[in-house]
């Protein structure tokens, strides 16, 4: 596949003038102070597995709105704790699949929450078994443009919410360090990751790969590719609507989250995503406020990015700053 972006040399240093709203951290103070009215109520259940070397708890917490939260915790089996943990968020589609397919972050001696995407799980890999009780205005298919129109009703606000309820979670259960918290993703869990690192001030660091919801001013008119797509498609059907649109998705663009950002920081991307482009991506590492930052690039992949590489990656450096 030919290079569709800037050269690696002008990534580097590509630092896009976003739009950011005036009542940015107002907005997102509100939404979590709302939030954390309903009671967190982080429940653990046993779940009786064929499987040795871990321990599986079906966790269920309260999210955005009260709504119930589905995850999985994976432990090493007979740790004691206190544990170090990874929080890990799902890609675009996903849910949080089944216990079986988690075990890379237990057998390295984490405590491993994977957190359930509300609304999603049934593109065909990864089941998912929390709804989203929320409707929406008319949308385009996917969940990219559900209530685009208003930031307070957008489907990425409950998203986040979730995400940062997921970390509050793994802080609840007592084999947990609720100093040595991680939070992870790939694609649209990387985007999740990047929003958690600058609305969470104390993680021990992030790990976005490949990251999504990054400079929708770019992407969305960089790629043609899906989920950024559905964005154009909504503004194909709903002229004169642009401006409205943009506004809200300024109040979820991550680069404003990696703005806000400290905790050490591990970037990934593609030379040749068209998914995720990889300005998008540096866009929000450019951005990155936190003082340690490093990004890995994958020259000749796609959206699929570093893949297991990436993990043997991730797998030195977390133990870094988890375990060292």
């Amino acid at each position: 596949m030919p290079r569709f972006d800037l050269p690696l040399e002008e990534l580097r240093r590509y630092r896009p003038e976003l739009p950011e709203p005036d009542d940015f951290d107002a907005f997102w103070e509100k939404t979590l102070l709302e939030a954390r009215q309903h009671e967190l109520d982080a429940r653990f259940e046993p779940v009786d597995l064929p499987l040795t070397g871990v321990r599986v708890l079906d966790v269920t917490y309260t999210g955005f709105g009260g709504h119930p939260v589905k995850g999985w915790l994976v432990l090493p089996a007979g740790a004691e704790g206190p544990l170090p943990a990874v929080v890990e968020y799902i890609g675009y589609g996903g849910g949080r699949g089944l216990p079986h397919m988690h075990l890379l972050w237990a057998a390295a001696g984490y405590a491993h929450l994977v957190m359930d995407t509300r609304g999603q799980g049934s593109g065909g890999w990864a089941q998912g078994d929390t709804p989203d009780p929320v409707g929406s205005a008319p949308a385009h298919p996917g969940f990219m443009t559900r209530g685009i129109e208003d930031p307070h009703d957008y489907y990425y606000r409950r998203l986040y919410v979730d995400a940062v309820r997921a970390v509050e979670a793994v802080r609840a259960h007592p084999l947990v360090d609720a100093s040595r918290v991680a939070a992870i993703g790939n694609s649209q869990g990387g985007g999740l990751a990047l929003a958690v690192g600058g609305l969470v001030p104390d993680l021990a660091a992030i790990a976005p790969d490949v990251p999504f919801l990054c400079d929708f001013p770019r992407a969305t008119t960089l790629t043609d590719r899906y989920p950024y797509k559905e964005i154009g498609a909504y503004l194909k059907a709903r002229r004169g609507g642009q401006e409205r649109v943009f506004q809200t998705l300024s109040y979820f663009d991550c680069v404003h989250f990696a703005a806000r950002g400290r905790a050490p920081a591990l970037f990934s991307t593609a030379l040749e995503d068209q998914t995720c482009p990889p300005s998008t991506v540096f866009a929000a590492h450019n951005a990155y406020a936190g003082r340690e930052r490093s990004m890995e690039v994958y020259a000749f992949n796609d959206h699929e990015g570093g893949g297991p590489y990436q993990q043997g990656v991730q797998l030195r450096w977390l133990a870094g700053h988890l375990t060292g």
